[in-house]
C-alpha cells in the first residue's frame, strides 16, 4: 500500500488499483488507521438505507471515537436543519454533537452569512433551507406547493402569470431538494436570476436518491438545479459533495489535514470525488449507489472526472471497516 496509491494516475487500466480494504495485511491495516486523525461520514447509503440501520454502524462510531479520531457526517441531505439531522442520529441511536453534522443547507445559509448578506432569498426547496436562513438572520421568500390553477388555458398566457410580480428585495436564489417543484418555480425561479447581482446556489447536485426497492428511480436535487440552471442559463455555486466546500469548512473549523482523513461514502460521483478532489483517502462502500462493476468501467476510462470515482478502497459496507478495526486493534 502507499500513499499515493491512486493520486495522479493517468493509466488507461487501472482496474488493479481498486483495493478491497480486506486484502490489506494486519500490518498495513494497523499503519493507515493509526494514521488517521479524522473519518467523513455520508449517511444515507452508508450509515442507514431509508429508516434500516447499517449492521455496526453505531459500534463503528463509538470504536472511532475510543480510538481518539475526529467524525464527521457529511451530507448533501438539504431537506433537515443539522438539528433535525441530530434528532435523526439519536433516534438511530448514535452518539453525535452537532458541530459534527456538516449538511448542505447549514453551509448554504452560512454562505450567504459570511458575504453579510442583508436581502432575502427564494428557494426551491424544503424547510431545512428557509430555517437553516432564519436561525442566521436571514429572511427568505414562503416555500410549499406553489400551483398553477389549471382553467383549460395555457398558464403563460393567463391573467395569474401577466399580474405576477417579483420580490424586488431577493438577492439569492437557492436551489435544494423540492419534492413540490413545478414550472412555476421554475419560472420564479430563472426570472429572479436573470439579475446577475443575484446569487445563485445549489445546495448538491445528486443526479439521484438511493432507492429501497428495485426498478423505482428517484430523481435528486441534480434534476432540478440542471432545470432551473438550464432556465437561468446561469452556473450556480454549488455547496455539496463534490466540490470541496464541506471540506473547507471542516479543516479550517476543526484543523483536520486531508492526508490524515478518510472518506467513507456510497456514491462514486458525490463522496468518492469529493474525496479526491480534497486530498483525503477514500472507501466506497457498496450498500448504496455505486457497484463495484461501475469503478471497474471507470478504471478503463480517460476521462478525468471518471478517473476522480475511482475510491482508494471499497468494503461491502460499514460493518467490515469495523470488524477490521476490532480485528487488529489492541
Amino acid at each position: 500500500m502507499t500513499a499515493d496509491l491512486i493520486e495522479g494516475s493517468t493509466c488507461h487500466k487501472q482496474q488493479d488499483m481498486i483495493q478491497n480494504m480486506e486484502e490489506l495485511s494486519n500490518d498495513e491495516f494497523v499503519k493507515f488507521f493509526q494514521n488517521l486523525d479524522a473519518v467523513m461520514f455520508d449517511c444515507d447509503g452508508v450509515l442507514w438505507l431509508g429508516n434500516n440501520i447499517m449492521k455496526n454502524a453505531q459500534d463503528l462510531v463509538i470504536k472511532l471515537r475510543a480510538y481518539g479520531k475526529k467524525v464527521f457526517f457529511v451530507t448533501n441531505n438539504s431537506t433537515k436543519t443539522r438539528e433535525e439531522f441530530l434528532s435523526k442520529f439519536n433516534s438511530f441511536g448514535f452518539d453525535v454533537t452537532i458541530e459534527e453534522i456538516i449538511s448542505s443547507s447549514y453551509l448554504s445559509a452560512l454562505y450567504l452569512k459570511e458575504r453579510n448578506f442583508t436581502k432575502k432569498v427564494y428557494v426551491v426547496g424544503m424547510a431545512g433551507i428557509t430555517k437553516e436562513l432564519k436561525s442566521m438572520g436571514i429572511e427568505s421568500l414562503e416555500i410549499g406547493p406553489d400551483p398553477i390553477v389549471d382553467d383549460g388555458n395555457l398558464w403563460l398566457s393567463s391573467a395569474e402569470m401577466h399580474n405576477l410580480t417579483l420580490d424586488t428585495d431577493v438577492g439569492a436564489v437557492i436551489v435544494g431538494f423540492d419534492q413540490f417543484f413545478c414550472y412555476k418555480k421554475l419560472f420564479k425561479a430563472a426570472s429572479y436570476l436573470s439579475n446577475k447581482d443575484v446569487y445563485f446556489i445549489a445546495t448538491n447536485t445528486d443526479e439521484q436518491f438511493p432507492a429501497e426497492r428495485k426498478g423505482f428511480v428517484i430523481p435528486g436535487t441534480g434534476s432540478i438545479v440542471n432545470a432551473v440552471k438550464t432556465a437561468a442559463d446561469r452556473d450556480p455555486i454549488v455547496i455539496g459533495k463534490p466540490v470541496p466546500v464541506m471540506f473547507d469548512f471542516i479543516q479550517r473549523s476543526y484543523k483536520v489535514e486531508p492526508n490524515r482523513a478518510l472518506m467513507i461514502g456510497d456514491r462514486a460521483n458525490t463522496d468518492i470525488m469529493f474525496g479526491r478532489n480534497c486530498g483525503l483517502w477514500t472507501l466506497l462502500v457498496l450498500s448504496g449507489v455505486t457497484s463495484l462493476q461501475e469503478v471497474r468501467e471507470f478504471c478503463y476510462s480517460r476521462d478525468a472526472s471518471q478517473q476522480k470515482c475511482i475510491p482508494h478502497f471499497y468494503l461491502n459496507g460499514v460493518a467490515d471497516f469495523y470488524k477490521l478495526i476490532v480485528k487488529t486493534q489492541p
